[in-house]
């Protein structure tokens, strides 16, 4: 995938035109792949390089008045650009401006088709508990499946804390089990008891089946989407217990 330097805007020549074309050929890139309705990596990059925009554009001021001489680099954790001062009507600093403006504004459209794909996905995608859930939610189970394959793709999943910036957020780590195909043999219920039965450093796991009737590509879209979907839904109903 043609991919954007995290200083694109502001590396090398500034010109409104060379950028553009830059920025142009990156989107027409990340169309082609939501075209195919492939999400991953594609959208987590082109919101990084928007939210890296939005930070500059309002921090500048800021950044200026701390950063008085001719600096390079960047430090993308906390957003601090360094660059050499300019006043803020030096025709260099208008034409970064206007860059970012553009950018800014271009990628917002891009970014909005892919969300709405994903939001698409994500509201076909059914959720549910198999057989009796342990109290312990962290830590368990999933079961994924898509309308055209006839294969049920398992996974383990453990959720954790971490605080960034005084926030709190809930991460997922996922391992791929094993891909069992879908019959009545193999119920949900069954594929729950061989899990239990073959993984022992699980007695009493959490198991949840995730269902679509959309046939889409699995790594790139449907996986990140459902992993993303499940935090949501254990975070919101993660105490209650149910039966299958």
């Amino acid at each position: 995938m043609k991919t954007l330097s995290q200083t694109w805007f502001a590396d090398g020549y500034i010109d409104f035109e060379l950028k553009k074309y830059t920025l142009l050929a990156y989107l027409q890139e990340i169309n082609k792949y939501f075209c195919q309705n492939k999400l991953y990596p594609q959208l987590a990059d082109l919101i990084f390089h928007y939210n890296n925009l939005i930070a500059f554009r309002e921090n500048k001021r800021y950044l200026q008045e701390q950063f008085p001489k001719r600096l390079t680099g960047v430090q993308i954790e906390k957003l601090q650009l360094l660059y050499e001062s300019l006043v803020e009507d030096d025709e260099l600093m208008q034409e970064l401006e206007d860059i970012i403006q553009y950018a800014s504004s271009t990628m917002k459209k891009t970014i909005t088709s892919g969300t709405e794909i994903y939001e698409f996905v994500e509201n076909k995608i059914n959720i549910e508990p198999i057989g009796i859930m342990p109290l312990e939610h962290n830590e368990g189970y999933f079961m994924l499946c898509e309308g055209s394959c006839k294969n049920t793709w398992v996974y383990q999943y453990r959720l954790s804390f971490f605080e960034k910036h005084d926030e709190k957020y809930r991460s997922i780590k996922t391992e791929f089990i094993d891909v069992w195909q879908r019959n009545m043999v193999n119920s949900y219920v069954a594929i729950k008891s061989e899990l239990i039965k073959n993984r022992s450093d699980l007695p009493n796991p959490a198991v949840y089946a995730l269902e679509t009737d959309l046939s889409l590509p699995m790594e790139e879209t449907l996986l990140p989407i459902a992993k993303r979907y499940l935090v949501r839904y254990i975070t919101t109903y993660g105490n209650t217990s149910s039966s299958v």
